[in-house]
């Protein structure tokens, strides 16, 4: 079932034929009641029928706001929706339900679920959407707005299952690091599920992400632990850089001549203060490296 546009007719144009209906009616009553002629009771009747038209006509009066729309349907068969903003009118015998055509978000709650590693976290989502279909939002699911709130639940949770929350390997995505790529991945996962409803998902992003508490101090020493390692990792390779450069600079320079035993001293003495945590002694050598 696609959206259908429809027109109403003017309400300020209905009102004048409202009154006008009306005080026409009420002329001839007054006017046939004070008469005694044989047509008298006819014009009583036709003020009657003209007031009861009048009533009727009322319920066709609708207001309709700006971004929202007016589903009609006629004895359960859809007709069309209104998106004129303003003071319209329509068949009295439609069915009208207003529905916002607005922007509007919300947060899911916090879900607790494993990510690809198997690992317990808490993940939460806040989700932009918007109705862009008014006819599939109104026949084809029971409760639009608490059917995107479902499937938004659903779609994090099929989403955090595909990623762990830090990646181990070079070049794998993670929940923490690759928010951008994540983000598409729930929008695309929020698209084919909310479509059906006429509901177009206009952002997601991840508003909440971390390990359940159970966890939690574990996954803390690993990352600690991970980050000592990355940092002693580029201290030594900043330290053999530095070596075999002074090395290349001593040779070059012919400032002293050193053999392979005096080489290797020299560099275990240079990798020791690099990569020290602690500041050296500085020790003096009054002898030779052989007595």
């Amino acid at each position: 079932m696609k959206e259908l546009g429809t027109t109403a007719l003017p309400g300020l144009v209905m009102i004048f034929v409202e009154f006008g209906i009306l005080i026409g009616s009420i002329a001839s009553v007054i006017s046939s009641a004070k008469g005694h002629g044989e047509g008298a009771p006819l014009g009583v009747f036709y003020g009657m029928l003209g007031i009861g038209l009048f009533v009727f006509l009322i319920p066709g009066f609708m207001s309709v706001q700006p971004n929202t729309g007016i589903v009609l349907a006629l004895f359960g068969k859809y007709k069309g929706t209104v998106k004129t903003a303003g003071l319209q009118w329509a068949n009295p015998f439609y069915a009208k339900k207003p529905i916002s055509l607005r922007v509007r978000n919300f947060e899911t709650t916090h879900l607790k679920v494993n990510d690809k590693d198997g690992n317990p976290i808490e993940i939460a989502a806040v989700v932009v959407w918007k109705v862009v279909d008014s006819a599939e939002a109104s026949f084809q699911v029971d409760n639009y707005e608490n059917y995107v709130k479902v499937q938004s639940e659903a779609a994090l949770r099929s989403m955090a299952t595909a990623y762990p929350y830090d990646a181990h390997i070079e070049g794998d995505l993670s929940l923490r690091a690759n928010a951008s790529e994540v983000s598409a991945h729930l929008k695309d996962q929020l698209h084919q599920r909310l479509q059906v409803a006429g509901v177009e998902t206009v952002d997601a992003r991840i508003s909440h992400l971390a390990y359940s508490p159970e966890i939690a101090a574990s996954m803390l020493q690993r990352q600690q632990a991970s980050a000592i390692i990355s940092a002693r990792k580029m201290i030594v390779e900043g330290a053999v850089g530095m070596v075999e450069m002074a090395l290349e600079r001593l040779s070059r320079n012919n400032v002293v001549q050193l053999d392979e035993e005096r080489k290797a001293t020299m560099v275990s003495n240079l990798l020791v203060v690099l990569c020290g945590e602690r500041s050296v002694q500085p020790v003096v050598n009054a002898g030779t490296l052989y007595q």
